[in-house]
């Protein structure tokens, strides 16, 4: 995990095959154009869009604070409305979650709030302990709580306790407070706050399906939902739905995780393939997919498939550690459950390598230079389209140095397009010109008028950085001990946006032919791809020479 983390923010760490994302622009084949240079985003309505405010922000490196986002939205509750029975409070759509200033501007705060140890200021809550907190996010009788504050606190909650500590509270506050394990409690005061209980249940294991691969929290689950259907066939029919829309969640997480499992074992490294198999029968991207859009297609299928599996508790749960205030480390161990998240940045350094051989493999120059310009193509539709992470992980293959240093093979390439795109990706100012595509990314896909418009893909790396910042730049804790709640209600901010592009289902075909290929074909290792380069052209110094000698004898058994 320490790796994971140094990696994923850039620190350098003496390891080889490091990230592409994370490589040294120095060997860059092209330096990063300035900002001077004509924009071609199809997003230009928003290129113009600078502010005085963010031209300051832009001289540091800290988290955006984006002014409008639509939040997760949840699917329809399973709660059906017994007929004649007073309803549950109605909480604010997803649509409206978050204001500008980045936490919800009505609470339902109720008297008791004000002096239960929770600190509101403009009716917004500000700060609280830990315990107050908890009792808030518990229906009673007259209270539902803000459905913003049930997704921020459950995703914050895990920085100070488990999810499974938490679950044990509430069912106690449940059971213990409306009386639910006393059976002279009066029926008509359970029928009023069962339907509350059962939605807040149905809010955790949709949003947080996760959690639930503990037993311990399916064990309260089972308990306190049991405790709520007994003696109503409606709220028993809606807790078995619950619980069955929770296993199909962890039935196909656990599939997919054997999916990966697979695909990782089956990997080789292409070099091993060259020794086996000649070269001029092997085939390449462009004969299984020689079509850009097509393969931009397929690259988004990837995408949003494995964006889908990411839980939003793992952004918080990959920084865990980082957190001074949690004295029980036995904890760590058990919050570390970031698998889905680290396999998707390996996704990303697969892309870029696959990208670097697919150029460095072909003998002749001619055809490198083809398969750059293909790449170039692929990357533009990858932007029209939305997805900027596979955007970026073939840029940072095209950049890698054993593709950049082949000065000859560039020479035959037209890089106008390619220009562009880098422009677009440009780190400077905080990655300026790419948080404005993503903003217009973004917009489009809320006034989308078809699927394909709602696509927005980010370049992950960035995302994880400015979660990992807003974390480290703000303490959980404020000095009279109650927790920060302002500063997650940003972080709730940020990743609730990337919990709707996630939901997004892929508008295009399926071609298993060329996914498959992407996800297994072997790519060569760092030490291959220079070997690949020094033998398409030649050393330049003594030190590429004595290079290219070790590495000879050592991939290839000669000298």
């Amino acid at each position: 995990m320490a790796k994971f983390l140094a990696e994923l923010l850039g620190c350098t760490l003496p390891s080889k095959g490091a990230s592409p994302m994370f490589e040294s622009k120095s060997h860059s084949r092209v330096g990063l154009k300035s900002s001077t240079k004509q924009k071609t985003s199809i997003f230009s309505a928003l290129a113009s869009e600078k502010s005085l405010s963010d031209c300051k922000k832009e001289q540091q490196w800290k988290p955006p604070m984006y002014s409008s986002i639509t939040p997760v939205c949840f699917t329809s509750p399973l709660i059906e409305k017994p007929i004649g029975k007073e309803s549950m409070p109605q909480t604010p759509p997803f649509s409206a979650m978050f204001d500008s200033s980045g936490y919800n501007r009505n609470l339902y705060q109720s008297a008791e709030d004000s002096c239960g140890g929770l600190y509101y200021h403009d009716n917004n809550l500000l700060s609280g302990s830990l315990e107050a907190l908890i009792q808030h996010l518990v229906p009673n009788v007259d209270y539902y709580p803000d459905r913003t504050y049930i997704f921020t606190f459950l995703l914050s909650s895990r920085l100070f306790m488990h999810p499974y500590e938490l679950m044990a509270k509430v069912c106690h506050l449940c059971i213990e407070h409306q009386r639910l394990s006393d059976p002279n409690s009066d029926k008509n005061q359970i029928r009023k706050i069962a339907p509350k209980i059962l939605q807040l249940l149905t809010e955790w294991t949709e949003t947080f399906p996760y959690d639930f691969r503990d037993e311990r929290m399916m064990r309260n689950l089972k308990d306190l939902a049991h405790r709520i259907a007994s003696g109503e066939e409606t709220y028993r029919k809606n807790v078995q739905q619950m619980i069955q829309c929770l296993i199909r969640k962890l039935a196909a997480l656990t599939q997919y995780e054997e999916v990966l499992a697979k695909i990782s074992s089956t990997s080789t490294d292409r070099l091993t393939v060259l020794k086996t198999k000649p070269q001029s029968i092997q085939r390449d991207i462009i004969t299984v997919c020689s079509d850009p859009y097509t393969l931009a297609q397929q690259l988004t299928h990837i995408e949003l498939e494995r964006l889908n599996y990411i839980g939003p508790e793992e952004f918080v749960q990959a920084f865990v550690q980082k957190d001074p205030l949690d004295n029980d480390k036995s904890c760590y161990s058990e919050r570390k459950k970031t698998r889905n998240l680290e396999a998707y940045v390996e996704w990303f350094n697969r892309l870029s390598y696959l990208v670097a051989t697919e150029i460095c493999m072909p003998v002749k120059k001619k055809h490198r230079a083809r398969m750059i310009e293909y790449f170039i193509d692929v990357a533009r539709e990858c932007f029209n389209i939305g997805n900027f992470n596979s955007l970026m992980a073939i840029i940072s293959g095209m950049n890698m140095s054993p593709v950049s240093r082949l000065k000859k093979t560039w020479a035959k390439v037209k890089t106008a397009k390619f220009d562009i795109l880098e422009h677009q990706m440009d780190p400077s100012s905080n990655f300026y010109n790419y948080r404005t595509a993503l903003r217009g990314a973004a917009q489009r896909s809320l006034t989308a008028h078809s699927s394909r418009e709602k696509i927005v893909i980010p370049f992950f790396s960035l995302l994880i950085k400015d979660i990992y910042f807003l974390n480290e730049g703000c303490a959980n804790r404020l000095p009279n001990g109650h927790v920060n709640f302002e500063k997650f209600w940003e972080l709730a901010k940020q990743v609730s946006e990337f919990m709707t592009w996630k939901q997004v289902e892929c508008p295009f075909e399926r071609d298993r032919k060329i996914l498959q290929y992407l996800l297994t074909v072997p790519v060569f290792s760092e030490d291959a791809l220079y070997l690949a380069s020094y033998e398409s052209e030649g050393p330049e110094n003594h030190i590429e020479k004595d290079r290219w000698k070790s590495l000879r004898s050592s991939l290839l058994g000669r000298v």
